[in-house]
């Protein structure tokens, strides 16, 4: 590694690292002490488009650690500004979506496929299933970390305590005997269902195909294309929470006008807008942003942890410039690996006791 990836990596290690002990980022932390050794991205130049909190320190670390010519990005998500100057005080390049698209990288680490048209020497990871569309077409390797176990960890588990965080951060976090309508049972919706009915929330209804999900216990299934029912639900709902992450999705079967004029809380948890044009951006809680960014910690790093060691491996596949054209998805064996060190953590006896419920499958 050479000596100014050591300097800003210890840099960052010293800043985040007091607030996040090894049992909260079991996984970055042992990815961190091997590349410090190995250096397995000595002089790659890297774009990192992680939302950029504190916890998202911890990643850019690991980075450093291994070699790497780190360049973040930030802006094109929900970011921290504290946390960016941390990063231009430790020396680490930050720059805008504008000024990401006129440079040239080795790996680019995206996220909502902002960075689609950046041009990058062996490819891209991207970190949610609505990015991947931007991908449609390209000729390079894509790895998708948003497929595979690892992400039902921050999707499931991560976001649904966002979300009630989120909402307490707010005044709004009894839930108890609230009803609650969740559009998408995929991890994040599925996620966010779980959790509602851990808070003793009161009816949870979850929209999506009827042929092809399965509600989590405790949870009522309607069907995407049951216009009625999901009026309905509507019509005893407390919130209403998008969760499908296709933009627009809403519109299909909801009155959109007549849910603004109703008096139904309305989140959205995914990166795009859900609801569509007719859906005024002050209605909906966060300005239709994911509810959770309005928190300092969107999710918390115990939840997050492994998808980022996830993410960071993936340069490394990237840059050693064996991967073939088009999306594939994370290697199996590199998940247990990082799954490993998860256990022994602090989501270790969350994960033991939800994890069924959330679909997770080892």
């Amino acid at each position: 590694m050479t000596d100014w990836a050591v300097k800003r990596s210890h840099m960052l290690l010293e800043y985040a690292g007091s607030r996040y002990p090894r049992g909260e980022c079991p996984a970055i932390y042992a990815q961190t002490d091997e590349w410090i050794q190995t250096s397995p991205l000595r002089g790659c130049r890297v774009l990192d488009a992680t939302p950029v909190f504190f916890n998202t320190l911890m990643k850019h670390a690991a980075l450093l650690a291994g070699g790497a010519s780190l360049t973040v990005e930030y802006g094109g998500m929900p970011f921290d500004p504290e946390a960016v100057s941390v990063l231009r005080d430790a020396g680490v390049r930050t720059v805008s979506p504008k000024e990401a698209a006129d440079m040239d990288f080795d790996a680019v680490l995206d996220c909502g496929g902002i960075n689609a048209s950046v041009r990058s020497r062996y490819g891209y990871a991207e970190l949610t299933r609505s990015g991947v569309y931007k991908y449609a077409g390209h000729r390079c390797p894509v790895i998708l970390v948003d497929s595979g176990v690892i992400k039902t960890i921050e999707t499931g588990l991560g976001t649904g305590d966002g979300f009630v965080r989120a909402l307490r951060e707010i005044g709004l976090g009894d839930l108890s005997g609230r009803n609650i309508v969740v559009f998408g049972c995929g991890k994040v919706g599925r996620g966010v269902a779980v959790r509602c009915i851990m808070e003793n929330a009161g009816h949870v209804t979850v929209v999506d195909d009827m042929r092809s999900i399965k509600p989590p216990a405790g949870a009522h299934l309607i069907d995407m294309r049951d216009a009625e029912g999901i009026s309905d639900a509507l019509r005893g709902a407390w919130c209403a929470v998008a969760a499908t992450g296709i933009r627009c999705a809403l519109e299909r079967n909801v009155n959109i006008r007549e849910l603004a004029d109703s008096g139904i809380l309305v989140a959205n948890m995914g990166v795009e807008d859900e609801f569509g044009p007719d859906m005024p951006a002050e209605r909906v809680l966060n300005g239709k942003s994911p509810l959770n960014f309005i928190l300092r910690e969107p999710t918390r790093m115990r939840y997050i942890d492994p998808t980022m060691a996830l993410d960071n491996f993936a340069a490394v596949k990237l840059c050693s410039g064996g991967c073939v054209e088009g999306v594939s998805l994370p290697d199996p064996d590199l998940e247990q690996r990082i799954l490993e060190n998860v256990r022994s953590g602090a989501v270790g006896p969350e994960l033991e006791r939800f994890g069924r419920a959330l679909g997770f499958a080892e």
